[in-house]
């Protein structure tokens, strides 16, 4: 995955916890990472792990950076 950033290197738990839209797009994959007590997968990981196909990972990554794109750095 080619995630803007550097999001996709980032630790689950930490892109979640700054980002909880992501977790909301990852909730729609059914990719539950936002319950995980652990947290310590990196994103681009995740959605690896999760075997969805090329398609789904590819429309995944569009969602992902489409967010980042509209956030709005201060």
């Amino acid at each position: 995955m080619n995630l803007k950033n550097e999001v996709g290197n980032a630790a689950i738990r930490d892109v979640i916890a700054s980002h909880p839209r992501i977790g909301e797009i990852l909730q729609h994959y059914d990719i539950g990472c936002v319950t995980c007590g652990v947290g310590i997968c990196l994103l681009k990981d995740v959605v690896a792990i999760h075997a969805l196909g090329a398609e789904a990972e590819a429309q995944i990554e569009a969602e992902i950076n489409a967010y980042l794109d509209a956030i709005v750095v201060v």
